[in-house]
């Protein structure tokens, strides 16, 4: 079956969440025929996922829906002073300044990227995602459930049933993507290789309505933190009061004992609940909706077979601490589409699809690990108050009276207690986690020189770098009319982009002789000329190669292959290219 009209769609898309929308959207603003089906009657319906960072960010900039994301997200600067405290009318703990919102942070995370973090509550993601892919094209279906799946060489048949109807039916593509949640039937059925464990914890979700405007107004966050006995068993290590809009929509969570029954949730211990951690006993508490979920620990080692591939929470599945979980299944489909793309068009061959499971197992690796340190990282806070093992009210009371005594103990309490709370830095302002990655594949081609030396600590601090495997640095150019203008927006949009600066005048024939050879969409961009003039020395100072030197940019931002600078002859620069583009592209 290898004719066109054999199949009834390219890209079968199985769920519609973080990872599956943006496939979608990717997919279908790449022009690739798609589908994308779930078995929900909507999208989501509770606001589960919510930080939104930079790099995400930059990924919906460059598929032109930012602005939709900034109009329903709350901006950083109500996002950032994460309490902690015995409730939102008792006692504070401490503060943190988090989601690079600090005096600090805030310079480092403005001046590594265009894009602001936002909270953008699952419930307001996934539509937009859905809109905008079923607007440039992809269709659509709800209430669509995936049963099964079998492929061969030419393509993919998955068996799915109509949830409406009742009546089950089969679709052909070329390739199938799972993107269908932390019990992913695709990834079950493709014997995926996980390592790490499930069900480690239980934890239950509240949402309701409330004005808690005279607990939180005067010290805005979207996180607080709430120590009350019971807090370090099971869940997410404490209690947690999250904002979902200011300052009257709201998400607790609050943990279980994953051996004992589940407990059963319903409006009356709901609202209990609620009030308790708030501190206020005649809260007026409007419940809209509970379940229960468990902490995990797992991760697959390959995101692919043959044919079918999985994305987000069907190959990394973790607690939501860092808020790492919507960002990086948004991050999986912005790695593979592009793929996907090309080699649907025939401009690539099929091994670049290998560079997938590659790039991204590592990355989804790195996440699980990160959240579930920083679930455990709350144990300092516990040892220092003297309830690691758990402990009732008065002993709560009594760990923070030691906290407060004006001796020499007290103040070595105080001391090991910042130590303790700076550590959730590691959750909280986590920016190299969020940015750092560096692909390792066939895709890119190393640069011969030293290894990278991390100048400052990896996992807090992005460190921006033109190295090959590394997303290209932000640096502000000015357009031709007076305007500025990421070097992130010259760059994706589907295409590869050769990027140089006003003396690389060799590389306009060689991309342009690249481009009829090969026959694929490359963008060629001078820094320095009308469109990109680099009015700030921005770019000079983080390009890390000579103004005549060379980037090959991927569709997804990362670079693929970099020339300090050029060579002698224009047949040298045309040659040197054409070659990394014909390995990056598999050809």
């Amino acid at each position: 079956m290898t004719s066109t009209d054999t199949y009834d769609t390219d890209v079968l898309v199985v769920g519609s969440g973080p990872a599956g929308g943006a496939a979608a959207l990717l997919l279908a603003t790449y022009g690739i025929r798609t589908l994308l089906v779930t078995k929900y009657g909507w999208l989501a319906n509770t606001p589960r996922a919510h930080i939104t960072n930079q790099r995400t960010m930059e990924v919906l900039r460059d598929l032109g829906v930012e602005s939709e994301a900034l109009t329903f997200g709350s901006p950083s600067r109500i996002m950032g002073d994460t309490v902690l405290c015995t409730a939102l009318a008792g006692e504070e703990i401490g503060r943190i300044r988090s989601w690079g919102t600090g005096p600090s942070t805030a310079t480092e995370y403005g001046a590594k990227s265009p894009c602001e973090m936002i909270d953008l509550p699952q419930t307001y993601l996934e539509p937009i995602l859905v809109n905008n892919a079923a607007s440039r094209g992809a269709k659509v279906r709800f209430d669509t459930e995936f049963l099964s799946f079998t492929q061969d060489e030419h393509g993919v048949t998955a068996l799915l049933r109509d949830r409406v109807r009742g009546d089950e039916f089969t679709v052909r593509a070329r390739y199938l993507i799972g993107a269908d949640g932390g019990r992913s039937a695709v990834a079950e059925q493709l014997g995926l290789p996980f390592d790490g464990r499930m069900a480690k914890a239980g934890s239950m979700n509240i949402v309701f309505k409330a004005d808690l405007t005279r607990y939180v107004a005067h010290r805005p966050s979207v996180l607080y933190w709430v120590l009350q006995p019971g807090a370090e068993t099971g869940g997410i290590g404490m209690g947690l009061v999250r904002m979902v809009r200011p300052w009257n929509e709201w998400l607790l969570v609050w943990g279980y004992d994953i051996e004992q029954p589940p407990p059963q949730v319903d409006e009356e211990s709901a609202r209990r609940i609620v009030r308790d951690l708030v501190g206020d006993s005649e809260l007026e508490v409007e419940i809209t909706s509970t379940s229960l979920w468990t902490v995990n620990h797992a991760y697959a080692s390959a995101y692919a077979t043959g044919r079918v591939f999985c994305a987000g929470d069907a190959v990394h599945r973790h607690p939501p601490s860092n808020g790492l979980g919507s960002n990086t299944s948004v991050q999986d489909a912005y790695n593979l589409a592009w793929k996907l793309a090309m080699v649907i068009r025939g401009e690539a061959g099929a091994a670049l699809l290998d560079t997938y499971s590659a790039e991204r197992a590592p990355v989804g690796r790195q996440i699980v690990e990160r959240a579930n340190l920083s679930r455990d990282q709350f144990g300092p806070i516990f040892e220092v108050l003297g309830v690691a093992g758990g402990g009732d009210t008065s002993a709560i009371a009594e760990g923070l009276e030691g906290i407060r005594a004006r001796t020499l103990e007290g103040a070595k309490k105080r001391r090991l207690l910042e130590e303790a709370i700076q550590l959730k830095n590691y959750e909280f302002n986590a920016h190299g986690v969020e940015m750092n990655q560096r692909y390792v594949s066939s895709a890119v081609l190393p640069d011969d020189g030293p290894d990278e030396v991390w100048e400052e600590d990896r996992e807090l601090v992005h460190q921006p770098t033109t190295r090959p495997g590394a997303k290209l640095p932000h640096a502000w150019l000015v357009d031709a009319h007076g305007e500025k203008v990421s070097t992130l927006d010259v760059v994706g949009d589907g295409s590869f982009t050769v990027l140089t600066g006003l003396s690389g005048g060799v590389w306009d024939t060689a991309a342009a002789a690249c481009r009829d050879e090969l026959g694929v969409p490359l963008r060629l961009v001078r820094v320095g000329d009308d469109t990109s003039r680099d009015a700030y020395g921005e770019w000079s100072r983080v390009s890390q190669i000579a103004e005549d030197g060379v980037l090959l940019v991927r569709p997804d931002g990362h670079i693929a292959w970099r020339r300090a600078t050029a060579p002698g002859t224009g047949d040298a620069a045309r040659d040197e290219l054409l070659g990394a583009l014909r390995r990056v592209l598999s050809r």
